[in-house]
């Protein structure tokens, strides 16, 4: 009795307290029992900014406490789940096939589904349809080693439907908890997570995400009876929302996650009855020492048996430090093959194991790069990356957070970030994905570590340089030459080694630009990382001038023009994250037939944003029988701020105009 007045005041406090949001409809009060449909939950509706929704979560209830595991009588969490959508449109469908991602290990410990139910409701005749789960519309996916995907389909899904989902999880893996987002895809009237902890266990909460403050109403310790056999009290906390609105994809973020309101969970401390209370990440000098005593981690870099017997052969007497530093990368991106996953730990306890199987994580690749460079005594570091896909990471102890690790080593006044997961990545130079703004350096040895910024110091520019004579029969001839710098080069090596051939490489690249034939390509500098990539082609264009009259329009920015401002939003909310400073210069010179002259130039111009954070300009130069036109697009920054997005729009938007604009020439006779 005492426990289910606990949980009616925790609901009405939650209730009581919460802010509305963009919508107008009102959560339904309901008691959150499975199959039990309320007739008004038929009739609910998108309305105002999401008046366009495929579908609506009703309701997404979750609920985190603990247990005595039975096979190794310690303890394991339980995470429940109940949510319920309205069908609104065939967009939603989707959401009726629904999965649940289990970690296993390789020491036993793993996730179960230990309860599933799910159905469909539909109304009929005034009558309410039910249709449940069936057996054969449940699969079981090996995703890889560490994680099996349990999928569900649910019939009889049309609009108008209403469906819900029911499971349970049971998990060993107690040191993160299942977190929980308060905000999707679709509008949420209602989303609450309930999480028990015992009193033994010390949680460090982080709490995240942009714009839609989430409420924690109750922070109360109560008797953890369902504990069994353990005298426990436990700390309980209720986070809840209501009337999210639909979470928009915006382009140029990290990843929408960032901006998620949610919640997560990662083990600080334990203290059991008659024990010291035992720390392991409450600072990062905690996670630093944590980590260099890891048999994974700083011990696999410590392990120098193979760097002995190899360094002679790579290093040859070399002397100078920087070029040391590329020889053993060099050595390492070419004995070693990424297998596209991110880790923090090697996943064996030597260099020599990881060499032997030739192919490994970023943890594998990079913690025995560093192993080499402490054996040749060139100070290097590891530095803990949260990749952009991962999120950002929070800035305070919490190891969960990252996913990724990198080497940093400083020569002279430079830091030269070490990568040796893609064989086009030189010295000092980051992938995408790790271009996080920030990473952490740790100094094992002395248990210090701080915050680095990488933001990339290697410009990143393509250049594009066409020399054309322009027939009367509106025939374009001549050269393209393309060069690319920085990450534009990056991209381009990809590219080009992820195509099967030459021939395939080209038919991708005309397969856009209507009218281009191409012959004689030449790619020169492919596998010289220091120097500029450079591309030269001999080009026919043809259909890209158009005839009425005695005139003839062309526009001579042809297939570079950027057609679209992917700024659409008259508002942002997010930053505008680049990654990186990107330039983009053109150079177009047309010579035109003497029966030709000019009879309207477009006007050039310089634009540029506050603090020429951002430029564009483009201008036209005649002599002759020659038409010149150089334009540039620069943007300075990686990343800009929301209050920073209207003057962005503004610029490309005055990109796709201007570099649209037509010459006009006029025949003579």
């Amino acid at each position: 009795m005492q426990k289910n007045a606990l949980k009616f005041l925790t609901l009405m406090l939650c209730i009581g307290v919460i802010t509305t949001y963009a919508q107008n409809t009102q959560p339904v009060k309901r008691e959150f029992k499975f199959g039990k449909i309320a007739p008004t939950e038929f009739e609910v509706k998108a309305s105002g900014q999401d008046s366009s929704a495929s579908a609506i979560k009703l309701f997404d209830v979750g609920d985190c406490y603990f247990e005595i595991g039975q096979s190794l009588g310690r303890f394991v969490y339980v995470f429940e789940r109940h949510i319920r959508y309205k069908i609104l449109n065939k967009n939603g469908y989707d959401l009726a096939n629904f999965k649940v991602e289990l970690y296993k290990s390789n020491n036993f410990r793993k996730e179960d589904l230990s309860f599933m139910d799910a159905a469909t409701y539909n109304m009929v005749d005034g009558k309410m349809v039910t249709s449940k789960l069936n057996k054969d519309a449940k699969f079981t996916e090996e995703f890889n080693k560490n994680y099996v995907i349990k999928k569900f389909a649910l019939p009889n899904v049309k609009e108008g439907s209403i469906i819900e989902f029911k499971y349970k999880i049971k998990s060993d893996f107690i040191f993160t908890l299942r977190g929980w987002r308060f905000q999707s895809s679709v509008p949420t009237l209602w989303s609450e997570y309930n999480v028990r902890i015992p009193e033994y266990l010390t949680y460090k909460n982080n709490l995240s995400g942009y714009y839609y403050q989430i409420d924690h109403p109750l922070h109360q310790n109560l008797d953890a009876s369902y504990l069994s056999g353990v005298h426990s009290t436990a700390v309980y906390d209720k986070y809840c929302a209501a009337n999210v609105p639909a979470l928009k994809e915006e382009p140029y973020v990290t990843t929408m996650d960032d901006y998620t309101p949610k919640i997560g969970f990662e083990l600080r401390a334990i203290q059991f009855p008659g024990t010291l209370y035992e720390d392991f990440n409450g600072s990062w000098s905690k996670i630093i020492n944590g980590l260099a005593m890891d048999e994974k981690f700083g011990g696999f870099i410590n392990k120098n048996s193979y760097a002995k017997s190899v360094l002679p052969g790579i290093l040859k007497g070399e002397k100078d430090t920087l070029a040391a530093v590329k020889l053993i990368l060099n050595y390492v991106k070419n004995n070693l093959k990424w297998n596209k996953e991110y880790a923090e730990y090697a996943k064996e306890t030597s260099p020599k194991s990881i060499f032997e199987k030739k192919t490994g994580s970023s943890a594998d690749i990079n913690l025995s790069l560093l192993s080499l460079l402490k054996e040749a005594k060139i100070e290097s570091y590891p530095v803990l990356i949260s990749t952009r896909e991962n999120g950002e990471h929070p800035g305070y102890p919490l190891e969960s957070a990252f996913n990724n690790v990198i080497g940093v080593t400083q020569i002279g006044n430079t830091l030269y970030y070490l990568d040796a997961t893609d064989k086009d990545l030189p010295a000092g130079m980051l992938d995408y994905e790790n271009l996080s703004h920030r990473g952490f350096y740790i100094d094992l040895k002395n248990n210090d570590g701080k915050w680095l910024s990488t933001e990339p110091n290697i410009p990143s520019e393509k250049i594009f340089v066409y020399n054309m004579v322009l027939d009367k029969e509106h025939k374009l001839s001549g050269t393209i030459n393309q060069y690319s710098k920085g990450y534009a080069a990056l991209n381009l090596r990809n590219k080009y080694r992820t195509t099967n051939n030459e021939t395939e490489f080209v038919k991708n690249f005309k397969k856009d630009k209507t009218g281009l034939e191409v012959s004689a390509y030449k790619i020169d500098n492919l596998d010289n990382l220091d120097e500029l990539l450079t591309e030269s082609m001999d080009v026919t264009i043809e259909d890209n001038v158009e005839e009425a009259g005695n005139l003839v329009y062309f526009t001579p920015l042809l297939f570079e023009r950027t057609k679209e401002n992917l700024f659409k939003l008259e508002q942002r909310k997010f930053p505008v994250d680049f990654a990186y400073p990107f330039k983009e210069s053109y150079r177009i010179t047309v010579n035109f037939p003497e029966d030709y002259e000019i009879d309207k130039l477009p006007k050039g111009g310089i634009y540029k944003l506050r603090e020429e954070s951002g430029t564009f300009t483009i201008n036209y130069i005649a002599e002759g029988k020659t038409l010149m036109v150089k334009s540039s697009i620069n943007v300075n920054k990686s990343l800009y701020t929301p209050e920073e997005y209207f003057d962005l729009k503004e610029l490309f938007k005055t990109v796709v105009e201007k570099q649209a604009e037509q010459i006009v020439f006029k025949k003579k006779g």
